[in-house]
């Protein structure tokens, strides 16, 4: 899209979003024949004096001499950890674990649990935004030594990846951007939690227990979701305990925005749910139509609401940014 043709209606936009890549993948032998049981292995970002778990999948164990593949670094949210996010088992309930299937599809995949998520180093930190992009660049600097990757592909589910994105360009290869708010104006989801804002000025712990994990399912549009991944996901994540950082629920109450597009160079795709509450599709829209970078794409996906990774329809999710991050590079530009 050149600067003259930039100002696009909204209506232009959402024929964009719904005629993006939708037709081959559902029917993908790769998906179809996606290795069940992918090689793993863990390992320790440092940053500073915090230790930050790292979880890597790939098709089979790396080889001394072999093409690397294309590394795609998964960046979890407000509420949930690397693992439950990105490789929950659902037993009887089909695949949710979105490393199994893109290391099936021939990436080397890798998650990690932020500063006082998960298995990560707990400290006194808020863990807010900037924090997360921190995260994120230790982590980038474990994958580069391990595969040898000086770019990475990033799908976040947090502004931290957008902030990271803008920091640093050179490592930032194509980026996709879900659950994302860009100013938050009109929000329902950020209407409802700046009721809280002075209790996470003031602290830097907020309760997660069972009840909010569900309310991340049916707070938008019930139905949307498999009541029982809900429940996966919290007998997963209460191990760590009941409680989260206030960082991020922080800065998308009063520090908004973050993320100055015109600054981001990457390719971006905007992921988005029909449904999701937390940013509008004016919000986004603005945001697209400032990015630099005419490799771009917004994608709405139907019948999902603010968890396009474990919704019903997450095969659409897949089918989606598998298709961005494998476009062939533009003849001109």
């Amino acid at each position: 899209m050149t600067k003259n043709n930039r100002s696009v209606s909204r209506r232009s936009v959402v024929a964009g979003a719904l005629l993006a890549p939708a037709a081959a993948f559902a029917q993908s032998p790769a998906l179809k024949t996606a290795n069940p049981k992918p090689w793993s292995n863990e390992y320790w970002a440092q940053k500073g004096d915090v230790k930050l778990y790292m979880f890597r999948k790939r098709a089979a164990a790396p080889k001394s001499g072999e093409k690397p593949l294309p590394v795609l670094f998964l960046i979890h949210g407000s509420s949930n950890s690397g693992r439950s996010s990105f490789d929950l088992a659902t037993p009887g309930r089909g695949e949710y674990s979105v490393m199994n299937v893109f290391a099936g599809l021939g990436y080397d995949v890798w998650a990690m649990d932020h500063e006082n998520y998960g298995r990560s180093s707990q400290t006194q930190s808020n863990s807010d935004i900037a924090s997360g992009a921190q995260d994120i660049k230790a982590g980038v600097d474990v994958i580069a030594k391990e595969t040898g990757a000086q770019k990475v592909h990033l799908f976040g589910e947090s502004s931290g990846v957008g902030v990271y994105a803008m920091l640093e360009p050179a490592r930032a290869d194509r980026v996709v951007l879900g659950a994302f708010t860009y100013k938050g104006e009109n929000s329902p989801t950020l209407t409802e939690r700046a009721k809280g804002l002075e209790f996470y000025r003031t602290h830097n712990r907020r309760l997660r227990d069972r009840a909010m994990i569900r309310s991340i399912f049916t707070r938008d549009k019930p139905g949307t979701t498999d009541p029982a991944i809900a429940e996966f996901l919290a007998d997963e994540e209460l191990k760590f305990g009941d409680q989260v950082p206030t960082g991020t629920y922080l800065d998308m109450t009063s520090n908004l925005p973050l993320v100055d597009p015109k600054k981001v160079q990457s390719p971006v795709m905007l992921v988005r749910g029909e449904y999701d509450g937390i940013a509008t599709m004016g919000d986004l829209t603005d945001f697209f139509t400032q990015l630099p970078n005419g490799d771009r794409q917004f994608v709405v996906l139907p019948g999902m609401a603010h968890s396009v990774v474990q919704g019903l329809n997450r095969q659409a999710f897949w089918h989606a940014m598998h298709a961005f991050l494998s476009m062939p590079k533009p003849a001109l530009g």
